[in-house]
């Protein structure tokens, strides 16, 4: 009886060893926790993202995370953070979230990220503010590029006759002068430049903006109100850049308009720190194409024709 008893208690003891391995065995695993967002940081078309990995992997190793931007749903993927997002447009501001995938499947997504709005840069590293009014987002200084976003260069013309037959697209420093005039009032180009007809179908704005046409400045004047007071919400305030008494600027909007000047056809410098222009990448007749200007006596914005081999300034308008 004594070893009936032994036995019987052995194989309860082999019973109980092989339910408690089987148990362990068949325990399910499960997608990982939700894992922890930490900041994000903007870069040129691109955003580094930090976070902290789940409490729980589910029971199976954790392979990958993935970053998504919003707006946009633009990933970027990795085995450990920091991950890095890119094809992101420069001027945008985003927000991020991160998933934890194993083999079961991905867990839920964290919460959002802090905003960043990235840095928009152009081709030569130039760095700009942006600015909204009403549904557009506009550049807020003058652009500085030296090439189109491609990395073709664009010919600096500095001699006034040469300037003067030009019927291809050039750039210059007002009075030749980029030390004085590129950090404040960017670079003058001539209109064959900035139109994509004219300049074998290049961008000269930064890639996700563009040169506006008239159509789309007249929106952006029409919101503002009228030719009467674009200038003034237009310009930036003060004498500093702009000769006195410029009259009317407020800058309420952020633009920040500054009296780059001009070059005039026959290659001459003109108009320095009393008169703003910018072109439109829209043609008129053969000879002419559209512009929009200001001045440092009225509140005004004017919009016209002008001589394609003038030099303006440029503003550039993101895509929509």
């Amino acid at each position: 009886m004594k070893n009936l008893f032994r036995i019987s208690a052995v194989i309860l003891l082999i019973l109980s060893i092989s339910l408690t391995h089987s148990c362990k065995k068949d325990k399910p695993t499960t997608v990982p926790d939700q894992p922890t967002i930490g900041t994000a940081s903007a870069g040129n078309a691109q955003a580094t993202v930090i976070f902290t990995a789940p409490v729980s992997n589910g029971g199976s190793v954790v392979t990958s995370y993935t970053v998504t931007s919003s707006p946009g749903n633009i990933s970027g993927t990795g085995s450990v953070s920091p991950i890095t997002v890119s094809g992101l447009t420069n001027g945008t501001a985003y927000t991020f979230t991160v998933k934890a995938t194993n083999a079961i499947g991905n867990s839920v997504a964290s919460s959002a990220s802090n905003s960043v709005t990235l840095l928009l840069t152009d081709i030569d590293g130039n760095v700009y503010n942006i600015v909204t009014i009403g549904t557009q987002v506009w550049m807020a200084g003058n652009l500085k590029t030296t090439k189109y976003n491609d990395g073709t260069a664009i010919p600096n013309v500095t001699d006034g006759t040469a300037w003067a037959a030009l019927t291809t697209p050039s750039y210059c420093w007002y009075d030749n002068d980029a030390t004085t005039y590129k950090a404040t009032y960017g670079a003058l180009y001539n209109w064959y430049t900035v139109n994509p007809t004219s300049n074998g179908g290049k961008n000269v704005c930064p890639t996700s903006w563009h040169v506006p046409t008239d159509a789309e400045w007249a929106t952006l004047t029409t919101y503002l109100g009228g030719d009467a007071v674009e200038g003034g919400k237009l310009k930036e305030t003060g004498t500093t850049h702009w000769i006195t008494p410029n009259t009317g600027a407020t800058n309420e909007t952020g633009f920040t308009a500054l009296p780059g000047g001009n070059r005039l056809v026959s290659g001459t410098y003109f108009n320095f720190g009393y008169y703003g222009s910018w072109w439109n990448s829209t043609e008129g007749s053969t000879p002419d194409a559209y512009f929009r200007f200001m001045y440092y006596s009225n509140s005004n914005g004017y919009g016209g024709v002008t001589s394609k081999l003038f030099g303006l300034s440029v503003r550039c308008l993101r895509d929509l």
